[in-house]
């Protein structure tokens, strides 16, 4: 059997309101740069003919239009915040296109706001055109989804639990403020992690960028890079000069392969 590799593309690096932020006018969100301009925080898992997605938030079927994206099989939910699962209805066009319900995993508490969010597609009698679910309760621990060996990773996001997934030497920790010293020792041995960090004052559920150096620092990867990123964090050129060499900002479209 031929080895596959897996590929890792970050769909979408910024916070809850994307960068720019409508009405705007700071230096960020009028920038012509592009590692300025953030969709809302996914990630895209590729192997081989599987694509899996983590997160389906409002930039969603943007983010499926600028990959290219012709199937997908899941989508993993990291929690229940409206940035990370706005996109969901928008499923339906890979669900009509393959003829199958979308398994969605996630802990049961997020299940539950899924069928609140979009309750049209739970009902005895859905009508014409709803979208399909299929939907798996997951707790942190390994996974395997369509051939992928993933270990979700139990992290707090201010007093929510939240998950986090590691898939090879690649770590995906987004909307964090806490992980415990059990799950820096799941973490160790990376070649790439990506952390949440919002910008630089404190927060009550995020990283800051200080925090995140910290944290960072002590999982040691052999390159970091930051996500959920606020227009507050500062430009990404100016920003990413004052940090360390194993450490940068992340981007939209930022990809990675693994063996």
């Amino acid at each position: 059997m031929k080895h596959q590799k897996t590929k890792i593309t970050l769909l979408g690096t910024g916070t809850s309101q994307g960068v720019p932020v409508m009405g705007c006018k700071c230096e960020v969100c009028v920038s012509p740069h592009a590692k300025d301009k953030r969709l809302r925080t996914s990630v895209l898992i590729t192997h081989g003919d599987t694509n899996l997605v983590i997160d389906c938030g409002p930039d969603f079927r943007q983010q499926m239009l600028q990959q290219n994206v012709d199937t997908l099989d899941a989508v993993l939910l990291t929690h229940e915040h409206q940035d990370h699962v706005a996109g969901l209805d928008e499923l339906r066009s890979y669900i009509f296109k393959q003829k199958l319900a979308m398994p969605i995993f996630a802990e049961e508490r997020v299940l539950r706001r899924v069928k609140t969010l979009i309750p049209y597609a739970f009902t005895k009698q859905p009508y014409p055109g709803a979208p399909t679910y299929n939907l798996n309760s997951i707790v942190p621990g390994p996974l395997h989804i369509h051939g992928v060996f993933i270990k979700a990773i139990r992290a707090l996001h201010g007093n929510l639990p939240v998950l986090g997934f590691r898939i090879k030497n690649f770590a995906y920790l987004t909307d964090v403020n806490f992980i415990s010293e059990e799950a820096i020792e799941q973490l160790q041995d990376l070649e790439v992690l990506v952390l949440d960090a919002l910008h630089h004052n404190k927060h009550h559920a995020h990283f800051n960028l200080q925090e995140a150096l910290e944290i960072a620092n002590e999982i040691s990867a052999q390159k970091t890079y930051f996500t959920h990123i606020s227009h507050s964090m500062g430009l990404h050129e100016v920003i990413n000069k004052k940090l360390p060499v194993a450490m940068a900002l992340a981007y939209d479209g930022l990809s990675f392969n693994f063996g």
